[in-house]
């Protein structure tokens, strides 16, 4: 289990007392501290993002730093893992004065962040590599550095270097505060069974157990929980399945949706009589969480891109505000004489046609920006399902992969998106969906399928059928995928089938993959259809006109 949020909070509480007069002067930072500190999370993430771009505005470096790096945590704690990564290194790049200790504070949380998000993505070399860059900004008397030496060991248990993991719990173990010494004591106890067989961890995790009851600690008691049911799994079932439970009550109450779906896990392995109703919760609350982080990164990159937009509206108020003004002005210059009315309308001119141009190329940013994101994103998740679909996957593919991901970034903000590999990727990316337990078959799928389609609709429909896939993988539970690909004169058609569970329900119940898709489709002039299969699943109708003014 990931007992790592603590670092986080404590961080922010240790900053905060540091925020110097410029920060809690600025009315956006000091709303966006109020909701934070409401836990009202969405508004506190608008309101740093409106006070970053007003500390830019003045150049102040450590606002704006500040501000970005408390949007980053925002999206880390609400699933966005990969924008929180992106917020941090963007906050990174604002925080250069190391010796002052405020900025070093913030650079510790910065990096931490990163940490944690790599963390969770599974990128546990990552990890590692920021919470030693963590270290380095703690101060050598703050306590923190016990818990960043305890999720160091925690990270190095999940890579299976027990041996190293003790030797960082051992320097956490050194921490005075129970909570510190109680999740360190744990995670040492559990570092030293998994290194040694022999060994008898339950003195100190029963130690760890009742310190953290004693002082309330309510995700330590999660921690606890399911240390000592995973050590009882081989040992005692009956005990395993108590603490499994135990700690499903404790997660519940303190509405940890992790912990719940840990627990919930064990619980389905260990008492298969009520294997039923077990799994329809950890059904029920992993799509809960599936679709909270699904919204929580959308709705953040589309707060980022409102605000950007707003500040290119108020840039066109004040331009047109500015131009009255100088309309007023010309008129009195005329009755003063027209050789320096003239002259001045001229500089007018020259300079609205400037902030136009500027506008022009604020907004084609914008929209570039946005597309990249989408792009880039799809292209991580289709990255991830092939590493978890191949965990012997060559390296040297996934490099050439980012690199083509990279690549195509840079060709969709250039409008040119050629490809002359178009037909052998477009397979790659089918097949790579396809495991043991989920058969995906193209069929009729040859390269001349692609002839005279052009390459913005090539693009499209790649980023159609990937969508597709993903919401397969993620929601159908299919374990048959058909692609048919069908041709003729005037029409591509492209005919999807699986027996999955389906979407129930399709006239009401259409979320944001089913617009996006139809969104795409439409840009091209082209008709999708979604339809129940029915022998059980979905069929995906999908019908291109060649010829077209779209096309």
């Amino acid at each position: 289990m990931k007992y790592l949020f603590s670092i986080i909070l404590l961080l922010i509480l240790s900053s905060c007392k540091k925020d110097n007069i410029t920060l809690t002067d600025n009315s956006n930072y000091k709303q966006a501290r109020f909701f934070r500190d409401s836990k009202i999370p969405d508004s506190a993430f608008y309101y740093y993002n409106l006070a970053k771009n007003d500390y830019l505005k003045i150049q102040d470096s450590l606002g704006a730093g500040k501000s970005l790096v408390n949007m980053a945590m925002i999206q880390t704690q609400k699933g966005d893992f990969y924008g929180g990564i992106e917020s941090s290194l963007e906050a990174n790049k604002y925080l250069k004065k190391e010796k002052d200790s405020t900025t070093r504070s913030t650079l510790a949380i910065s990096y931490n962040n990163i940490a944690l998000s790599s963390n969770f993505l599974k990128n546990f070399e990552q990890s590692l590599k920021y919470y030693f860059k963590t270290l380095e900004y703690i101060d050598e008397n703050n306590e923190i550095k016990f818990v960043c030496y305890n999720n160091i060991g925690d990270v190095l248990i999940t890579q299976g270097k027990f041996s190293l993991a003790e030797k960082y719990l051992e320097k956490a173990i050194l921490a005075k505060r129970p909570n510190y010494y109680s999740m360190a004591l744990n995670n040492l106890a559990k570092a030293k069974y998994l290194n040694n067989k022999n060994y008898n961890p339950i003195p100190e995790l029963y130690k760890a157990l009742e310190i953290r009851k004693k002082n309330n600690d309510e995700e330590g008691l999660n921690s606890s929980y399911e240390t000592l049911s995973e050590y009882f799994r081989l040992k005692d079932k009956a005990l395993s399945l108590d603490f499994a439970k135990k700690m499903l009550l404790s997660a519940n109450k303190n509405k940890s949706s992790k912990d719940q779906i840990l627990a919930l896990k064990k619980i389905i392995k260990l008492d298969p009589v009520n294997y039923l109703e077990s799994f329809q919760k950890l059904d029920s609350i992993s799509t809960n969480v599936q679709t909270a982080r699904s919204k929580a990164k959308n709705q953040f990159a589309v707060v980022r891109y409102d605000v950007e937009q707003k500040n290119a509206q108020n840039q066109i108020l004040k331009t047109k505000t500015f131009q009255q003004n100088i309309g007023i002005a010309t008129l009195i210059l005329t009755l003063v004489g027209g050789f320096f009315w003239n002259e001045k309308r001229k500089k007018n001119i020259r300079r609205e046609k400037e902030q136009e141009k500027q506008l022009e190329v604020k907004n084609t940013e914008l929209k570039y920006s946005k597309k990249v994101h989408d792009v880039v994103a799809n292209g991580l998740y289709h990255l991830m399902i092939e590493i978890e679909n191949n965990p012997y996957i060559n390296r040297i593919k996934i490099l050439n992969d980012m690199e083509k991901m990279y690549e195509e970034s840079r060709d969709i903000s250039h409008d040119r998106m050629s490809e002359v590999d178009f037909h052998e990727r477009f397979g790659k990316m089918i097949n790579s969906y396809q495991t043991d337990d989920q058969k995906v078959i193209p069929i009729k799928y040859v390269e001349k399928i692609w002839e005279k389609i052009p390459q913005n609709t090539q693009s499209e429909l790649f980023y159609v059928i990937r969508e597709i896939l993903v919401n397969m993988k993620k929601h159908s539970d299919a374990t048959f995928v058909a692609l048919k690909f069908e041709k003729d004169d005037n029409t591509l058609r492209i005919t999807y089938t699986d027996n999955g569970k389906g979407i129930k329900n399709l006239d009401t119940q259409r979320g944001a993959g089913i617009r996006n898709t139809e969104n795409r489709i439409d840009t091209i002039g082209g008709d999708i259809i979604f339809e129940e299969n029915p022998n059980g699943g979905l069929i995906i109708k999908i019908t291109i006109p060649i010829h077209s003014k779209y096309v």
